[in-house]
This record gives structure tokens, sequence and C-alpha cells, in this order.
């Protein structure tokens, strides 16, 4: 009877030479790991609006959103606002964070103070959820669920009544909701904007000039050096 071994279980033994392979991708996957990161450090912009961005023609939020431009890099959101950017997860979902939006904040009665609370009844919808917010009165706190009660904190509301109906526990629906319903607050014409709009030119067609250079890549040939 032949004894047991690994040499007679045709190299099927649990040596450390099985596990080495295992090792070995690993550290492949480090090495992949560390290069993505250098390729986010070494941005170079694919749109208009990045490249504006990168050149420090456009130096904040509001310059983008008065043009409406979309943003589609999120390195955009990174150059402008920096590490006071502050970001929680509710949920894993692609393109996080080029969903940034302008949120307008108003008063409850008289204006005194800085604005704390939503200007206006609004609502949102996604899906089978609809979220409501009423304005409240200041001290009155954000009366909402977890879900929406940490974006809208996020948001800078203070103080705000919501209700909601639907599939709450669908936490991507309740969250699209919330933020559907943050994004229509500038949807209302009210007194404070019936004023002249003085147009100006946009960004890209005042920079139409450094926007016409083309740009490419920059590929860094490495010659193989070979000892003699």
């Amino acid at each position: 009877m032949a004894e047991r071994g690994s040499g007679d279980r045709g190299g099927f033994g649990r040596g450390f030479g099985g596990r080495g392979g295992r090792g070995d991708r690993g550290r492949g996957g480090r090495r992949r790991g560390a290069g993505r990161r250098e390729e986010e450090e070494k941005w170079v912009p694919v749109t208009k609006l990045g490249r504006l961005v990168k050149e420090g023609r456009i130096r904040s939020l509001e310059q983008i959103y008065l043009h409406s431009y979309p943003i589609k890099e999120h390195q955009i959101v990174d150059t402008l606002v920096g590490p006071s950017l502050k970001d929680e997860v509710m949920k894993i979902m692609p393109v996080q964070k080029l969903s940034v939006i302008p949120v307008r904040r108003g008063y409850w009665g008289n204006k005194i103070g800085k604005p704390h609370t939503v200007p206006c009844k609004v609502t949102g919808k996604c899906g089978s959820v609809t979220v409501r917010m009423v304005p409240a009165p200041r001290g009155a706190g954000i009366v909402a669920a977890r879900v929406p009660k940490k974006v809208l904190q996020f948001a800078g509301i203070e103080d705000v009544f919501t209700s909601s109906r639907g599939s709450t526990k669908t936490l991507g629906n309740f969250v699209k909701a919330t933020f559907d319903c943050l994004m229509k607050s500038y949807g209302f014409l009210t007194p404070e904007f019936w004023k002249e709009t003085r147009f100006t030119k946009s960004p890209f067609q005042e920079y139409t000039d450094l926007l016409a250079k083309p740009t490419g890549k920059a590929l860094i040939l490495e010659e193989d050096k070979v000892d003699a």
C-alpha cells in the first residue's frame, strides 16, 4: 500500500507551492491598482468643460450651473470643490460624483439670518416612491426618515417637514426621490428672480481660441536597455 505523500498524489499536496500562485496573483492586482491611481493623478480632460477647468478659466461650480453645462468628469468636482467635499455611501451606484446639483434654500416667515429651509413646497418622485417637502420654522429640525434625513443634512437644510409614499424600503428609489425633490427647488420663479437678466458670453464662446487647439495624450516611449 502506497504511503500518503505529496509525490504520490500527483503534485496536489497542500504545500507552499499551491498557495504561492495565489500570492502572485494578489501582488499583480496591487500593481494594477497602483497604475490606476497614477492615471487618476495625471488627469487628461476629454471634454471642453474639463479643459477649461484644468486651465483655470472656470473657477467655481456657479459658473457651470449658470450655463447649465453637464459635468461628465469627476475630476472637475475634485478640482473646484477640493477637500471640502463630503460624501457618504448610501448605495453603490455608478457615476455618483457626477450627480452634483445646486440646492436652493429659503425662509419660513421673516427673512432673518441665513436661509435654513426649502423655499417652497416641492415634490420629487422616483419609481413608486414620492417625497414631499414643506418649509418648517426655525428650530423644527429635519422631520424625515433616516435615508432622506442624511441627504438633507448634506444639502445644508436645517429645518423641513417631509412626507413619503410608496415602497420606501427600496433604498435607491428613496434616495433618488429625495434628490429629485431638491433639484426642483430651483424650478420655481419667485420675485427675487424677477430682475432683468444680463446675458454674457458662455465660457465656450469666450475661450473659443483655447478650445480650438488640438489636444492629445503625450506618449513617452521607453527604450529597453540591454546590458552588454
